[in-house]
């Protein structure tokens, strides 16, 4: 995995499993749950598991109510195009080149380097999405970057002679780094997680998926680790 990916946890609703509870336990309870005391943690996410998602019940709507938020950097244009595909119910607020191109000019002078600012992959061989084999050797790589830099050589000239940054930026790499924020409920998730994580998916993308699992582990525990043993990675769309 490339060094620069990065996902982080920004904001999380406190104990998810027990809202999940309490949602669920709405929906068959006569009085209202604001005044029912909701299991512990950890038992809330049993009980849900038990009654939610076990023997494939598929009722995945109080599933929808804790949210969390990640901070995500360094990752590829590519993937960000990706996670935007696909009604997967997230917010998504994504770096812009139209008002952050400052670090493609440092690549020009020097002050940053030609993989801190675009992505490429790593020496080795690959295939398509169809199974077609190819290898992408080392002098292949070092062309790309070079390349890369003289781009971004022209791209500062071109903000110094009074460009836009969204008319200089056309000539660009298509995979320059960045950074986004997403927001998803715990269903919202896993879905993406159906969607980016199975085995033909950009391999970038599962990079992503596999960042935040531990911490989706951690947020809901019991949920998770079921999601983990019966879904992840087996393409198993759409709860």
């Amino acid at each position: 995995m490339d060094p620069r990916f990065h996902v982080k946890p920004i904001s999380a609703t406190f104990e998810p499993q027990r809202l999940i509870w309490m949602a669920m336990h709405q929906d068959y309870y006569e009085g209202t749950v604001a005044d029912t005391e909701a299991p512990p943690e950890n038992e809330a996410g049993e009980l849900v598991v038990k009654h939610l998602l076990l023997g494939g019940r598929g009722h995945y709507g109080p599933l929808e109510h804790p949210a969390i938020s990640f901070a995500v950097a360094g990752f590829p244009h590519s993937v960000v195009q990706q996670a935007r595909t696909h009604r997967v119910g997230i917010s998504f607020d994504v770096q812009s080149m139209r008002y952050t191109g400052k670090r493609v000019a440092a690549v020009a002078t020097g002050k940053l380097g030609v993989e801190d600012v675009f992505y490429f992959r790593a020496v080795g061989n690959y295939a398509d999405r169809f199974g077609k084999k190819y290898a992408y050797s080392k002098q292949m790589r070092e062309t790309d970057l070079q390349v890369a830099k003289q781009m971004s050589t022209i791209y500062g000239y071109k903000l110094q002679e009074g460009f836009a940054e969204e008319h200089a930026r056309g000539m660009l790499p298509f995979d320059y780094r960045q950074n986004f924020v997403l927001t998803f409920n715990l269903r919202s998730a896993m879905h993406f997680l159906d969607l980016r994580s199975k085995l033909d998916a950009q391999s970038e993308i599962i990079d992503l998926c596999n960042l935040m699992v531990p911490v989706l582990q951690q947020w809901a525990p019991e949920v998770i680790n079921w999601y983990i043993e019966k879904r992840l990675g087996r393409a198993r769309l759409s709860p």
